[in-house]
């Protein structure tokens, strides 16, 4: 699927003078994360990072980007890497020590909090003192993904080898953890804009589960194609994106009544989801493929594709302020 510039172009909103604006791309296989200007979707800069990066987040005012350095098969990866991305160079690697296998990542407050999958917990790190400054177990296997609530008082992982949700809050925040057990081998995680619900993708049995954060208890479950490995709120919260990659297809949902809208076929198996600010565009990563699609959320079609390297997986996107 290959379109001319111009359409790729018409699909976005024309961006504020003093906004600079950057899709991140991680590529697992080549150990590096580069930058995309969205508005040609042209490779900008390239930067190394650590062994296997799986997962990043960018600052909230979009000058630095964390990147999780989960490791492969043969290296079991224990560091996160910041990158300065007005330079695209890495300007610092923080060695984890024993919190091995760091995956999903969000940040809030200026700190950054990350699964350690290996170790069955969350941690927090202060990019200012330069350190881990919180530890939480969750107690749970294979802790992999995490989401952070709106209000930034609750943190939700989801747990591949428990088949649960752990919902845990952050140290200001006295409410006691919660363990909700969903299906099989949930890792896709999302919450929706208004806090009000957090949706779960589980790969053992091709099913989403609904948990209603009020009770942390599941309040629906459906069947959502094959294996929803990553599924991903539209920022108005009507829709939600979910990436199956054995089927090759990207599935669109009403959120409100939770019925399919589309089946977008994308070849390569989509994996990672990144929304930009306003909404008008997803950006789809296809890890067979080495190339990440722009998808017009209007139109729910793809208007733009960029190579980016080998296994491309965990996407963000930064407007630097």
């Amino acid at each position: 699927m290959r379109f001319a510039a111009c359409a790729f172009a018409a699909a976005l909103i024309a961006l504020p003078a003093a906004a600079q604006e950057r899709l991140l791309v991680l590529n697992k296989a080549d150990h590096t994360m580069v930058s995309v200007d969205p508005a040609t979707m042209k490779v900008t800069g390239t930067v190394a990072v650590g062994h296997g990066p799986h997962e990043v987040i960018a600052s909230a005012d979009g000058r630095t980007a964390f990147v999780a350095n989960y490791g492969d098969q043969g290296v079991m990866g224990n560091s996160l890497s910041v990158v300065d991305l007005a330079t695209m160079k890495e300007t610092n690697r923080i060695d984890l020590g024993a919190l091995r296998r760091p995956h999903g990542i969000a940040q809030a407050g200026g700190k950054v909090y990350f699964t350690s999958e290996a170790s069955r917990a969350i941690a927090r790190y202060d990019p200012a003192a330069d350190r881990v400054d919180w530890i939480a177990g969750t107690g749970q296997t294979t802790t992999h993904m995490i989401v952070l609530s709106p209000d930034a008082k609750r943190l939700y992982t989801a747990n591949i080898g428990s088949d649960t949700v752990t919902a845990l809050s952050i140290p200001q925040n006295p409410k006691p953890i919660a363990q909700v057990k969903v299906g099989r081998q949930p890792e896709a995680i999302d919450i929706s804009p208004d806090g009000k619900e957090v949706w779960v993708g589980q790969n053992g049995d091709g099913h989403v589960s609904v948990i209603d954060t009020a009770d942390d208890t599941v309040k629906a479950t459906f069947k959502v194609g094959q294996l929803p490995i990553r599924l991903k709120f539209t920022p108005d919260g009507k829709r939600v994106l979910v990436s199956d990659p054995p089927k090759n297809e990207v599935i669109v949902l009403d959120a409100a009544t939770r019925q399919e809208v589309k089946r977008i076929a994308i070849d390569g198996a989509p994996l990672g989801i990144q929304m930009t600010p306003g909404g008008k565009v997803a950006y789809i990563s296809r890890v067979q493929a080495g190339v990440v699609d722009a998808l017009d959320l209007d139109k729910l079609e793809v208007v733009g594709s960029v190579s980016t390297g080998r296994a491309p997986d965990g996407l963000a996107y930064a407007v630097a302020k």
